[in-house]
């Protein structure tokens, strides 16, 4: 079988620290037919000559800088550069597992995304929580990360990633944008194997303002995608109702367990030791 090329795009600012183990885990892959962009997002460190150094060493790693746009901007640059005709997105601060190019190739024939399980590391370690994709559920919340393959093609076909989006929310949009494109006829592979790992840096935003923002990006996504929001109103009132359906449960069953009642019998099998 042939091995389709891949293209891995690596957007990078200020990440001259992780960059060599971002690009060792590239080099380490079982899967051989990639390339690999690398996209100096105009960083005032020396992130740009880590990157040129990778290039000298060996022709699949090409090296680029511009300006400084943001991450979705330097995505978009990196997969119009790109010649794979399936794309994988790599955070220059992350990394990728040494079998997740050749594994998630095997379904890429039946497929129009792909992604797998990760791990956080760093400041913080532990699952990425991801479910298995439900074109209804990422509506509400977005359910693959950024590193997961996508067609070149699809990339075309939707406006890329915006780049009026930022903080992860771009990821989002995007797998929105392909979806919108398919509709139902969207198919999306999750792999059993943790291929991606995340880092978790320290941070300092505001929990109110993150929660502002949060609505703020949802409805800017109600918007921009008024039909797949429409299409899908009542699913959106089924789970609306259900939920008010077990908080209604909750609040019974929290008046059970702090009545008078029920402290007492609990007084009575503790003493017991039932």
């Amino acid at each position: 079988m042939s091995q389709p090329l891949i293209s891995i795009i690596v957007p990078c600012y200020n990440q001259a620290q992780y960059l060599d183990e971002c690009l060792q885990s590239v080099i380490d892959q079982t899967y051989q037919n990639w390339e690999c962009i690398i996209i100096d997002d105009g960083s005032p460190d020396h992130t740009g000559e880590i990157a040129k150094s990778w290039a000298e060493r060996n022709s699949r790693f090409k090296y680029f800088r511009k300006e400084n746009g943001g991450v979705s901007a330097a995505r978009n640059f990196g997969i119009e550069k790109a010649e794979g005709e399936w794309i994988l997105p790599l955070d220059g601060d992350d990394s990728i597992s040494n079998q997740y190019l050749d594994l998630a190739s095997k379904e890429f024939s039946d497929n129009d995304i792909v992604y797998c399980k990760g791990e956080y590391f760093g400041e913080k370690q532990g699952e990425i929580i991801v479910d298995h994709f439900n074109a209804v559920e990422i509506l509400l919340e977005n359910q693959i990360f950024c590193t997961a393959f996508f067609k070149k093609q699809d990339w075309k076909n939707t406006e890329g990633f915006d780049e009026s989006m930022q903080k992860g929310y771009e990821d989002w949009d995007f797998w929105l944008g392909i979806l919108n494109l398919k509709h139902a006829g969207l198919k999306v592979k999750k792999i059993n194997y943790s291929g991606f790992k995340y880092r978790i840096k320290s941070t300092s935003r505001n929990t109110v303002a993150m929660q502002e923002e949060d609505l703020n990006i949802r409805k800017y996504l109600c918007k921009k995608y008024p039909e797949l929001y429409l299409d899908n109103i009542k699913s959106f009132a089924d789970i609306f109702f259900e939920k008010r359906k077990l908080d209604k449960q909750n609040q019974q069953l929290k008046k059970i367990l702090t009545s008078k009642r029920h402290q007492f019998v609990d007084k009575i099998f503790n003493l017991l030791k039932i």
